[in-house]
């Protein structure tokens, strides 16, 4: 995934990019990049790798080195932005987020009507936000770029952009699978994907983009370059998972909605009698916490903490480079509590179950510290396809997700004809799946949220709703 922050005012802001940034970095863990615009200096750019620290170590020295009254920030869990262009467009900042499926044939498309060159990185790949730099620039304007580029992309790309001038230019992607939300003080605009981020720098909720809407901002107002479309798929995992808990989208708080959610997932739990002999019911840290709440108070059982994340010195589990060693910090950091766990029935609920691997030892280290039974939910359906729209749940085959692979072994390449029942956990083919996984991982029980469940915790219209990776059911 990834974040962008951005504000365009009348006063130096530089200090709000910064911390609004920051406050993205749930979203990506691989570079962070600020660009500024100043009367004096023009546009200034700073990246930094930001895999083994986080965002506010690498860019404290910024306020030495840059200023401007206008400026852009982004988090990315893949290529180096913002990058400065110079172009007919005249000169500018972009930053953008999503994922560019089809790069190889923009590229020929591109090279056979043209001389222009990329700068390539290892093994020949392209920057993704160089190449919508690209596409943008073919055209005569920037809203007639954008547009260009989202019909070319297969995929997904929302942009940000600061003009040589300090003007932002914002576009969210075509169906609005991701947010872009704007706030507004006596001095400007701020643009964000987390609505908290200006919402702590003492900025009011303006409007929200709607799906393909872009929008030039400047320190005087608010200029629609092209109108929203009318078809929206926002993905459901902005909710569920990599979405911040004090975050907001289309009106819907990401924290309220796990509540919910959880709620929801006990309402059927207690319909099937699932929930006798349970002593606590727990998340696992930190998005399946909330979930575990509303599942607590939606069954009337206890809410404990049986193990805590020890993170001042382990921030990221996933620093190392290798998947052993990855697996190895996530271990060192959970810490027992032996009096919630030696003789308990445990009930923990997970914000979702991708390919497994962490979760079958933290399952092993519950066992191993006296858990008399661990049983499992998922806060939404099974992960049945790798996300083809965003950077997310990516899998370099479908076997990687543990249902696939469950379904596979179960039933050969003729599952693939019944996803929707092994999704379905009142068919025979969805509990076989269930009793499966069970036995992989040394549950006691293992249930999954429904796609209907989690759309009602979610309260938006189910035509809205983006829910690929579970259906696999395209716009």
């Amino acid at each position: 995934m990834g974040g962008f922050f951005g504000i365009s005012s009348r006063r130096e802001c530089l200090a709000d990019v910064f911390f609004g940034t920051d406050y993205h970095s749930h979203l990506g863990t691989r570079r962070g990049g600020l660009a500024v615009y100043d009367k004096e200096l023009g546009l200034q750019r700073e990246i930094h790798n930001i895999s083994n620290s986080p965002f506010r170590t690498k860019f404290e020295r910024v306020f030495e080195e840059m200023r401007g009254t206008s400026a852009i920030g982004a988090i990315s869990d893949s290529d180096p932005q913002p990058l400065l262009i110079r172009s007919k467009l005249g000169t500018y900042a972009i930053a953008t987020i999503g994922l560019i499926n089809n790069v190889d044939f923009i590229l020929n498309e591109y090279f056979s009507h043209t001389t222009g060159h990329f700068n390539a990185m290892t093994g020949g790949q392209i920057n993704s936000t160089e190449l919508v730099a690209a596409l943008i620039n073919q055209k005569d304007s920037f809203a007639e770029g954008i547009r260009f580029a989202n019909d070319v992309v297969d995929g997904t790309v929302s942009i940000l952009i600061l003009k040589d001038g300090g003007h932002l230019i914002a576009a969210r992607d075509k169906v609005g699978r991701l947010p872009i939300l704007i706030g507004k003080n006596e001095d400007g605009y701020a643009v964000t994907f987390e609505s908290f981020a200006y919402q702590k720098l003492g900025y009011e909720d303006e409007r929200e983009l709607g799906p393909g809407e872009i929008v030039e901002i400047s320190p005087d107002g608010i200029e629609q370059l092209s109108p929203p479309g009318k078809k929206m798929k926002i993905c459901a995992f902005l909710w569920s998972y990599y979405g911040y808990p004090t975050a907001t989208y289309e009106g819907v708080n990401v924290e309220a909605m796990r509540y919910r959610n959880g709620q929801i997932m006990a309402r059927a739990d207690k319909a099937a009698g699932l929930c006798e002999g349970i002593d606590y019911v727990s998340g696992v840290p930190d998005s399946g916490t909330p979930h575990a709440i509303g599942y607590s108070n939606g069954s009337y059982l206890p809410f404990s903490r049986p193990f805590i994340k020890y993170t001042p010195t382990w921030p990221r589990s996933f620093t190392p480079a290798k998947q052993t060693d990855r697996n190895r910090v996530a271990k060192m950091k959970q810490v027992p509590v032996h009096d919630l766990i030696q003789g308990k029935n445990l009930l923990f609920v997970d914000d979702s179950i991708v390919r497994g691997t962490q979760l079958r030892e933290t399952v092993e280290f519950l066992y191993e510290n006296g858990a008399k039974s661990v049983h499992m939910r998922s806060a939404c359906p099974p992960i049945m396809y790798s996300c083809k729209y965003l950077n997310f749940s990516r899998a370099n085959s479908p076997m990687e997700l543990i249902a696939r692979r469950v379904i596979h072994e179960l039933e050969g390449d003729e599952g693939v004809k019944y996803m929707a029942e092994y999704s379905d956990g009142t068919t025979e083919r969805g509990k076989r799946l269930r009793q499966a996984i069970c036995e992989k991982f040394k549950f006691a029980s293992l249930e999954f949220q429904s796609v209907e469940g989690i759309i009602e915790a979610i309260g938006l219209p189910a035509d809205s709703i983006c829910t690929y990776c579970w259906t696999g059911k395209e716009d």
